[in-house]
């Protein structure tokens, strides 16, 4: 009685209490529960009281994954399924397993927020309109971060572009990264993978499943993927219009067929070094009547004249030609080929490494491919002046003609060829050392007045005497690279220079034997078309010749003096000159130039963004000066 006189009224919680027998089923049902309730008498004889363990709660944890799938996928928005994808990586690996199709979308929402939020991610997804583009590399290249990519994006438009370049050593790339890119990522519309061996046909058949608008697939150094994943792709992804194959041993013929079947879409083709790509591949994407190919690259393969023959027959349309390395491919590949006719559209061909590649079926290239403008012959050992000479005469479109390492051919079949080329435009020769320096009659010789760009690099036999016949040939010179000809002079550059009108780009880098004379001259008579000049290595180049940059190039761009003999005075001169327009200027290696160059680099430097002074005598503190005075410059050192 006095305990229930004192009793305050105040209402208490009691957890676990036992109310009445109606409710018992009730609250055993739910577990331990603490419920309000304010007390209508004191029990004079209290009940044992039980504390349940809280780590037994009931969690979406105990459940499957099977429901957990069921219960993410759907999930009303993007928002809502990136937040999930945080919670764990189980969460994550499930939401990267619902396929873009199996997302539950509801069409009304009765909260306003999320009608907001759905506006606004519709939105980003007009923005990125399935362009969205993701690179992987090396140890961030996993499973967990592709789906997290592609849990990420498939609200965003949609991943557009993946490139996946290496991947990490302890937790590479899977079958399951790439599934889960091609379950979340439907307009995947390229794909390039690169190095992931363990990557295979499982992956690639996911992609062909889910992503029909596939466009550009790169594969390289895949050791694991067959044909099988090439045919599904083929026959999945009509909208295909590029393909690259590279070091991938498993592929051969029947995907290749396949890709020839079903992509008639298809328009760039690239295979290298797939020892199991034959002649039947080949020609199987070739000769399809439905063919679109336009670009060609065959690089290492054991294709024999047979696929040369169905590419001079079939290829109408192709108009860039890549060829390198074809062992097995003969003289009468190339002849085939040209005299085939039916390279009509062939602008570019490119010939490197092969054999085959004679005189007479350069001849027959010729004839047979009225409008090629671009020809590339790298490391062909069998071709000399004839075949130069005779093609030069039959492409008469010809515009760019590069010669690397042919080292049968000599300054006659460049001169004749010269002569004999009236579109040639830019002329490249690279280490051919079959070239002497003769002194030979060029009176005979037609001037080649739309040439404009004429590269001779590292080609040791080229001297003074062969220069100057070129320049009698070449009256309209724009760009001059004379690279690593250490046998010219300033007798041999002189008159070319005096030939020419107008040089804008002019390369003399590692002529060791030119002097300040030529670039006088060169100053003087085209002063006031120079843009780039390159000095490097060139140690016989003074003072003096800075004075005449100064002096006659107001158009100067880039200046490159490394290596050579240019000291403060030379530096001082320049920045009194008339070089508004200097952006880059490079003294490396020129320890002459020291901390008195600085007041003459700041005035400079209103213009510049490039300044090197590496293996300059220009103190560590100096260069500090200049880089606080020069903010928009960028400084080595």
């Amino acid at each position: 009685m006095p305990t229930l006189v004192n009793y305050s009224g105040d209402d208490e919680f009691y957890s676990g209490g036992s109310f009445c027998s109606a409710d018992l089923g009730l609250m055993l049902s739910l577990g331990h529960a603490d419920v309000y309730c304010p007390p209508r008498k004191r029990a004079r004889i209290s009940g044992p009281f039980v504390v349940e363990d809280r780590s037994k709660d009931p969690s979406l944890e105990v459940l499957p994954d099977e429901c957990l799938f069921e219960i993410l996928r759907r999930l009303p928005g993007g928002r809502e399924r990136g937040a999930a994808a945080c919670v764990s990586k189980r969460w994550l690996t499930v939401l990267s397993s619902v396929k873009n199709s199996e997302i539950c979308r509801s069409k009304s929402y009765n909260n306003l927020n999320d009608a907001i939020m759905i506006s606004k991610d519709e939105d980003l997804e007009v923005e990125c309109d399935g362009y969205l583009t993701r690179c992987v590399e090396g140890k961030k290249a996993t499973d967990i971060r592709l789906a997290a990519i592609a849990v990420g994006t498939s609200t965003r438009g949609g991943l557009g572009k993946l490139s996946i370049r290496g991947s990490n050593s302890v937790r590479g790339i899977t079958n399951v990264g790439l599934s889960a890119v091609a379950h979340g990522c439907p307009s995947l519309r390229v794909l390039s993978l690169w190095n992931v061996p363990s990557i295979g046909d499982e992956g690639l058949l996911e992609v062909a499943r889910e992503c029909h608008s596939l466009e550009k697939l790169d594969l390289s150094h895949c050791r694991s993927i067959s044909n099988k994943g090439l045919v599904a792709i083929a026959e999945n992804c009509p909208s295909l219009t590029s393909l690259t194959i590279e070091s991938c041993p498993n592929i051969g013929n029947e995907g290749l067929q396949a890709v020839g079947k079903y992509c008639t879409k298809l328009q760039s083709l690239t295979i290298k070094d797939c020892p199991l790509v034959g002649d039947q591949g080949v020609a199987s994407l070739l000769s399809s009547g439905a063919s679109m190919l336009t670009k060609v690259k065959l690089h290492g393969l054991n294709i024999t004249d047979f696929s040369l023959a169905v590419i001079g027959h079939y290829g109408k349309l192709i108009t860039s030609l890549n060829l390198c390395s074809l062992r097995n491919v003969s003289q009468k590949g190339f002849w085939v080929m040209g005299n085939a006719q039916g390279l009509q559209s062939l602008v570019s061909l490119t010939i490197t490494l092969c054999q085959g590649a004679t005189d007479v079926g350069l001849e027959a290239v010729g004839k047979g491919c009225p409008n090629l403008k671009y020809m590339c012959i790298r490391k062909c050992c069998f071709v000399s002046d004839g075949g130069l000479v005779a093609f030069a005469k039959e492409a008469g479109s010809l515009e760019s003609l590069i010669l690397e390492e042919c080292n049968r051919i000599t300054q006659v079949g460049i001169l004749n060829a010269v002569s004999n080329c009236r579109k040639l435009k830019s002329l490249s020769l690279v280490k051919c050392m079959g070239i002497k320096d003769l002194a030979l009659q060029t009176s005979m010789l037609s001037p080649c007045e739309s040439l404009r760009s004429l590269s001779i690099r590292s080609c040791p036999g080229f001297g003074s005497s062969s220069l100057a016949m070129v320049g009698k040939l070449c009256p309209k010179l724009h760009q001059l690279d004379l690279s690593g000809l250490c046998g010219i002079t300033d007798a041999g550059l002189l008159p070319l220079l005096e030939n020419c009108e107008g040089l804008v780009k002019v390369n003399l880098s590692d002529c060791l034997n030119l002097t300040d004379q030529v670039v006088l001259s060169l100053a003087m008579r085209h002063g006031e078309t120079l843009e780039l000049l390159n000095l490097d290595g060139c140690r016989k180049v003074t003072d003096a010749s800075l004075v005449a940059i100064a002096d006659y190039c107001p158009l100067l761009i880039d200046l490159d003096v490394s290596k050579s003999a240019i000291t403060d005075s030379g530096v001082a001169a320049l920045s009194r000159g008339v070089q508004v327009n200097l952006q880059v200027l490079s003294l490396s290696g020129c320890s002459m130039v020291s901390n008195k160059s600085v007041l003459s680099l700041k005035k400079l430097g209103e213009n510049l963004l490039g300044l090197n002074l590496q293996h300059c005598s220009v103190s560590c503190s100096s260069v500090e000066l200049l880089v606080e005075a020069l903010w928009r410059c960028d400084i080595l050192s």
